[in-house]
């Protein structure tokens, strides 16, 4: 089930999605649709930020302190600054208004694909610890030394996936994109540094001074944990 919320493109986005055979509602903004996907009601929520983006942002940070549902930013054209504010607010992908109905269904369908990939986690090693934090691969689940569960996006986690394969080893943006997710919409760059951003600000003592994720001048980042699996 696909849950749009906003308005007209809300939807024009629901019609599209029926008519390609798959389940989809519209909501409201407001606390109705909090309720939803907090009992994890929706497979995918898209939301409207072309007519009014800062409700569609803060709905979309209250929707990510429930929930890890992915999430789709419909952005008007040009709106560099709401696309960043977006991926900061904890959306996995941006389309820009106007779009084409065939890109939509595709952008939906990889992200639904990216989400569902935890069902075949069995080829990766146990769970990952670093810095007594714990990456369980296979619930997606990230985990503080005191044992509490930290949300992350998807990209976040992704993207910690592949920093535990390859701690100390210098990752150019390209290759963070190819292995995750984080760059399904532009500006690309600017988007695997927002999604670094976000993730140093859950797992470093420091963000602004990071010990863990490290960037590398003109190269990218690499992992700075020593990093061991369970058994």
């Amino acid at each position: 089930m696909i849950a749009a919320a906003g308005g007209d493109v809300g939807q024009t986005l629901a019609d599209a999605v029926i008519h390609e055979g798959m389940m989809a509602t519209t909501v409201t903004f407001g606390a109705r649709t909090r309720a939803l996907t907090g009992r994890h009601r929706f497979d995918l929520m898209i939301l409207d930020a072309v007519v009014r983006p800062e409700d569609a942002l803060h709905l979309c940070r209250q929707i990510r302190t429930l929930s890890t549902i992915p999430i789709i930013a419909v952005v008007a054209q040009g709106r560099e600054d709401i696309i960043l504010a977006a991926f900061e607010s904890g959306a996995d992908d941006c389309v820009s208004s106007p779009f084409g109905t065939r890109e939509m269904i595709a952008r939906i369908r990889s992200v639904l694909r990216r989400a569902s990939h935890d069902r075949a986690m069995h080829s990766l090693p146990k769970p990952f610890r670093f810095n007594g934090w714990r990456l369980d691969t296979w619930q997606r689940t990230l985990r503080r030394p005191d044992g509490a569960v930290v949300n992350v996006t998807a990209a976040e986690f992704d993207l910690l996936v592949v920093f535990c394969q390859n701690p100390g080893r210098i990752l150019s943006r390209e290759e963070l994109l190819s292995s995750t997710h984080a760059g399904l919409a532009g500006p690309i760059e600017r988007s695997i540094d927002v999604h670094i951003s976000r993730l140093r600000h859950k797992i470093e003592d420091n963000p602004h001074n990071p010990s863990l994720v490290k960037t590398v001048r003109m190269g990218g980042y690499f992992f700075a944990a020593v990093v061991e699996t369970d058994g």
